[in-house]
């Protein structure tokens, strides 16, 4: 079987539709549609229900699912093996969202490299779905983000409570969105606390998707914003930043997804340094500790 069919399938099962599955894969919907009948005649079964809601798997689209994954896999597991610079015995790739890079993955990186030095990594930067696709795919090994999703085959283990608060280029700032607030998409549960919060905000002017992005416009040209208490802490005690007092906390979970059935030495390694590594940020006055929401809203 072509693997592109099987890739195809996994896109549709993971975007929820054609149309999505076709902007995910940069090709036409008619394209998705075409493969997704080719795989189909080829099985000799109906894939998918299709209504105006989207898709949904028919039984043997559920029973086909774990097959394509494991299909997808295995093809791009024998590319890793086969493709290993010299000198190599192993590789393994793991994506991440920018903003646990930051501090956090930057640190476990060099760590990873010294306990399995014959194993060549490649590190990539990506948002969420991304990275679930990649992992569905079987193109990624290791996933670490914020809002990760279920989905058969894949297990998801907390890391730890990533502590958001409120920072400003200003001493004086309000305890509420002013003027020049980043908003940062943190994810949806951030925003229904954001929402509870500040009932009364209107909406920012400027809105980021990622955190480095809003972080690095508050520091050249001023304002406010949320941000990880471990990547601001810096700037705070070079008072290039202050902390907005009285301003609520958030907590968000940070995740690390990886696949269920591996058997690979070196991805149970990366998690159990991954692990550590939190717990002992979780102890350290740096830390990525666990905060409880505060919701405190201005009044």
């Amino acid at each position: 079987m072509d693997t592109e069919l099987a890739r195809t399938f996994l896109t549709v099962v993971e975007a929820g539709n054609f149309i999505n599955a076709a902007e995910r894969l940069h090709v036409s919907q008619s394209t998705v549609s075409t493969r997704i009948h080719t795989l189909e005649n080829l099985l000799g079964c109906v894939m998918f229900v299709r209504n105006k809601a989207g898709t949904t798997l028919t039984p043997a689209g559920r029973q086909f699912q774990r097959h394509a994954t494991a299909l997808v896999r295995t093809v791009a597991q024998a590319r890793h093996d086969i493709g290993l610079p010299e000198g190599f015995s192993g590789a393994l790739v793991i994506g991440g969202r920018i903003g646990l890079w930051e501090e956090f993955l930057l640190h476990w990186l060099p760590l990873m490299q010294k306990a399995t030095p014959t194993v060549s990594i490649r590190a990539e930067s990506s948002l969420e779905p991304e990275i679930m696709q990649g992992l569905i795919e079987g193109r990624i090994d290791i996933g670490v983000m914020y809002t990760p999703q279920s989905r058969p085959g894949l297990k998801v283990e907390q890391l730890f409570d990533e502590r958001l608060v409120m920072v400003s280029t200003s001493a004086r700032n309000a305890p509420e969105p002013q003027a020049g607030y980043v908003y940062v998409d943190w994810g949806p549960e951030f925003y229904a606390r954001h929402s509870a919060c500040f009932p009364n905000f209107g909406g920012p002017s400027l809105t980021a998707n990622i955190g480095w992005l809003g972080l690095q416009h508050v520091m050249k040209s001023g304002g406010s914003g949320y941000f990880p208490m471990r990547i601001v802490l810096p700037h705070i005690a070079a008072k290039r930043l202050h902390l907005v007092a009285g301003a609520p906390e958030f907590s968000v979970p940070a995740y690390v997804v990886y696949p269920v059935d591996s058997e690979r030495e070196v991805i149970a390694s990366a998690i159990d340094i991954m692990h550590r590594l939190a717990s002992s940020a979780t102890k350290s006055k740096t830390a990525v500790k666990p905060v409880k929401y505060v919701t405190r809203a201005k009044r």
